[in-house]
């Protein structure tokens, strides 16, 4: 087998990839939005299964939900998670002039595709 055939092909699909022609502080800021959007919607699968589960256990008797003390802390826990992204988006607009445009478009594009 031809091992600089198999590296080349390899090489060839890569570069289908138009992210890996981006500098290094674009890769930073698509992967960072990435992980946000991602983290997001694991956030919030945890959260609709907790909510499922605390309803049904309600409507068994079991427990009994204050629905103003789980709306302030719904409320609460969804500010917290914006205090986070905007402090990575300021995070990643510290890397210099053209090191920060390319960061925060790489998050928005992250935040896009993730």
């Amino acid at each position: 087998m031809d091992t600089n055939a198999t590296s080349s092909s390899i090489m060839e699909k890569f570069s289908d990839l138009p992210y890996l022609d981006m500098g290094s502080g674009f890769v930073i800021g698509l992967a960072v939005g990435y992980f946000l959007k991602k983290s997001f919607k694991l956030l919030l699968l945890l959260l609709g299964i907790a909510l499922v589960l605390m309803f049904a256990l309600e409507h068994y008797g079991i427990v009994s939900i204050n629905e103003a003390g789980l709306e302030h802390t719904v409320e609460a826990g969804t500010g917290t998670f914006k205090q986070f992204a905007l402090f990575l988006k300021e995070r990643l607009s510290e890397f210099g002039f053209a090191g920060s445009a390319s960061a925060v478009g790489g998050f928005a594009i992250g935040l896009k595709i993730g």
